[in-house]
């Protein structure tokens, strides 16, 4: 498994690295065939000290994207707590793939000594709308209007569907989406 760290606003020291090396290598023993593992280490100067660093960890798996996202007061808490998020995740992704069977006790982590199988979810609401073309700026301000933290446009530059979403930090996003 290829273990990508990257670091905003802040210096990856040697120790950390390790530390995050060591850690996050165990992940192959619970999820055989991880292609890429990335994780991201930012710091905000936030309101609160408890939300100052975060953690966002990606790993690819046979076409199958899971990730996590933390926020603590220093890297190590958000990247511990990451990781858990990232465990927990793996159960679930290893659950559905086996048709809802019980996962075997070797399959699990150590820490965790049972799981109880979530109550799948259901499609409740379907909605349809008609997409005109328009602008990321269009869609920034249509989005707005909604009140709604995504929104879903055919792009007039591009002519493809793709998506913006508000950021926790009140910044966007977009989603460009690619046919594999």
């Amino acid at each position: 498994m290829e273990l990508i760290i990257t670091g905003r606003n802040m210096e990856i020291s040697d120790g950390m690295r390790e530390y995050i090396q060591k850690k996050a290598g165990r992940l192959d023993r619970y999820l055989r065939g991880i292609d890429e593992a990335s994780l991201e280490l930012t710091r905000e100067s936030a309101k609160s000290a408890d939300d100052r660093h975060i953690a966002q960890l990606t790993v690819r798996v046979r076409g199958t994207i899971l990730r996590a996202e933390e926020r603590a007061a220093d890297v190590f808490t958000a990247f511990d707590a990451v990781l858990d998020k990232m465990y927990r995740q793996i159960i679930r992704y290893k659950t559905k793939r086996r048709g809802k069977q019980r996962l075997q006790e070797e399959d699990l982590m150590p820490p965790i000594e049972e799981y109880d199988e979530e109550a799948p979810r259901r499609i409740v609401r379907t909605k349809r709308f008609q997409v005109p073309p328009m602008d990321e700026e269009e869609a920034a301000e249509q989005m707005e209007l909604l009140g709604h933290d995504f929104f879903l446009f055919l792009n007039g530059n591009t002519g493809e569907l793709n998506v913006l979403y508000r950021r926790r930090n009140g910044d966007y996003g977009l989603i460009e989406p690619e046919l594999a």
